[in-house]
This record gives C-alpha cells, sequence and structure tokens, in this order.
C-alpha cells in the first residue's frame, strides 16, 4: 500500500502485528549500493544471505524483524537471484517457526500460501493466549494475555478460554501455573459465540448454567465430529472431572482413577492426544492419569475462575515439552 511519499509499506497482518516483508522500500538503492533513510550508503551484495540470516535469526520477536524488514530491499525484499521464494527476513521467520513448533502445533497455525512467515510467527508466539474472557469477573493480570484472574469477591464464576489455538489432530501440552483452586479443561472452539453477552456467572459445565446450552450448541460446526464430549475440566480443589455435552449428558464432579488435589504454586500439566483420543493431568511434572477418553474433533483450553474470601483464583498458561513414551515431562 502507497503511503503519502509514493513509498511501499508493508502490509499489516491480519492480527496488526507482522505483515508481508515482500514490499519494504523504506531505503533507495542503486545497483547493489543501498543508501539508508539517514543518507548512508552501504553494499550488501557482498554479505553472504546465509550468514545474514544466522544472525538475524538473534532478534528476538516479529516487530523487531519487521523493522528489519523496513530497513532496506535486501532484508525486506524477495531477492530475484535466490532460491527463496520470500525474503530474508520472511526465510529467519519461517526457520523460527518451523525449528520451534511441533508437527501438531505447525496444524493449527495459518498457512504460508495465505498468509506470511511473520504473521506465522506472531501467531505461534502467541497462541496461548487467552483471548476471550467470559463472565465478567476476570481480567488479564498486568496486561498479560497469558494470564488471568478473578475480580468479583462474591465468588462467581467467569472462564478465560485461549481460542486461538484450536486443536484438531495430534498431541499438544499446556502448563497451567495455579493460584487457588481454579478448574481447567478443554472445551469446543465457538468463533462466533458474543463474549460481550455473557457479563454474568458462566460456566461451560455446570448445571446452573444449562440456560446456555442452547447457545453453545448452536455454534456446532461439522468438525466436531462423533464425540459428545464438548467440555472436560479438572477440579484442582478436589481433583475431580466433570464433562457434559451441553443436552443429556453433565457429569459432574465424578471421580477417576489418579485424582489427586492441587493447590496454590501448582504446575498442572494438561495432554491432549486427539490421535488417541485422550485428556491426561499432570501435577508438578508427574503424571496422575488419564482424565477423559473418547474425545475427538477440535477443542481448546479453558479455565474457570472463582474470588473466595480467602484467596484469588489465578492461572497462567504456557508452552510446554510434550511428554516421553513414559508420561515423564521434563522438570
Amino acid at each position: 500500500m502507497a503511503d503519502g511519499g509514493g513509498a511501499k509499506r508493508l502490509k499489516t497482518a491480519e492480527d496488526g502485528a507482522a505483515g508481508t516483508a515482500e514490499s519494504a522500500d523504506s531505503g533507495q538503492e542503486e545497483g547493489s549500493l543501498q543508501v539508508s533513510p539517514s543518507g548512508v550508503a552501504f553494499d550488501l551484495s557482498r554479505v553472504d544471505a546465509d550468514l545474514v540470516t544466522h544472525i538475524t535469526s538473534f532478534l528476538g520477536t516479529p516487530h523487531e524483524l519487521l523493522n528489519l524488514a523496513l530497513t532496506c530491499k535486501s532484508f525486506g525484499w524477495r531477492q530475484p537471484l535466490s532460491a527463496r521464494t520470500w525474503s530474508l527476513v520472511e526465510e529467519v521467520a519461517r526457520q523460527a517457526v518451523c525449528s520451534r513448533a511441533t508437527d501438531d502445533e505447525m496444524g493449527c497455525l495459518p498457512q504460508c500460501d495465505v498468509t506470511t512467515w511473520l504473521s506465522i510467527l506472531h501467531r505461534f508466539e502467541h497462541m496461548l493466549d487467552f483471548d476471550v474472557l467470559l463472565g465478567g469477573s476476570i481480567e488479564h493480570v498486568n496486561g498479560d494475555k497469558t494470564a488471568v484472574c478473578a475480580t468479583d469477591p462474591n465468588d462467581c464464576s467467569s472462564v478465560a478460554v485461549s481460542s486461538g489455538y484450536a486443536m484438531r489432530s495430534g498431541a499438544h501440552y499446556a502448563e497451567f501455573l495455579i493460584t487457588g483452586i481454579p478448574f481447567i479443561g478443554i472445551v469446543r472452539p465457538m468463533p462466533g459465540l458474543d463474549a460481550g453477552a455473557y457479563q454474568e456467572n458462566f460456566s461451560f459445565i455446570w448445571a446452573n448454567d444449562s440456560r446456555l446450552h442452547p447457545d453453545f450448541l448452536a455454534q456446532r460446526s461439522d468438525d466436531w465430529d462423533d464425540s459428545d464430549v464438548h467440555a472436560c475440566d479438572f477440579n484442582c480443589d478436589d481433583g475431580k472431572m466433570s464433562w457434559t455435552n451441553w443436552d443429556d449428558e453433565l457429569n459432574e464432579g465424578k471421580e477417576w482413577d489418579g485424582m489427586e488435589s492441587c493447590q496454590s504454586g501448582d504446575t498442572v500439566g494438561m495432554l491432549l492426544n486427539l490421535d488417541e483420543g485422550t485428556l491426561s493431568v499432570y501435577r508438578n511434572n508427574r503424571l496422575l492419569g488419564v482424565l477423559k477418553t473418547g474425545l475427538s474433533g477440535p477443542y481448546c483450553w479453558h479455565v474457570n475462575l472463582f474470588k473466595q474470601q480467602t484467596v484469588t483464583d489465578a492461572v497462567s498458561i504456557k508452552r510446554g515439552t510434550l511428554p516421553n513414551s513414559e508420561g515423564a515431562t521434563t522438570a
């Protein structure tokens, strides 16, 4: 898109943070000689592209890579004589994603034929953000979207969903650092659900919120598959399990093999294996057991919080390393 001076700028990605690095033109170029906006001339034609790519890989964020792409064409434009189909900055972003994401995580990210690698990298780094808050009594902690806390002193229930990470196949592991006794689990992705319409006591599972179940079922899509487990969670207070199909199946507070309570400061690990149709629970890197079987179709991580008299529920989420074949995780 042309600005007021006629120079091409990076297109903004759908998430507003990282755009295509195919059209950066903030400097002038004459042959192999480039002139920066400050008037300093430099020749990048003699610099090995692989070396520059390696050095550039130490930049920390998509924003830093975007700024680099804007400095000159050698970084931001695809080079005509290069075997790559994208720019140097895009190549760095591609390598960063491919080296860090698992194959199953890659399946949850946008495809490079519909967006840029900078945009994909940005999405990967924010994949587990709690981007949907429901219930009106919950907020992010100091603006950090990977952490939420309850806010209402009247013991109201609220929910946070990591809706940007819809898990449809393979194995996915996340860790939740808890304060208080929250509920942690999975729920169907419902992108059409209007979070602003649910500003009172809210839960995906509780019987007293069954009035909301028709709203949830209205979001059903074909890829929900044959499984009738639409929401399932682990109670950190007593270790019990609950699940529902938002119709005629509502199972609250069920005992299961491996049931164990957790406390503030614990890290609860959740392993969703959609190849096997199971959800397993870990406490401080120790496998408790399989919480639920019979799972298929897409799910997102969610947490259910309360603010109680003695403690305020809070949860932070982070990407974890997949457990090994014996079920152990890296401490």
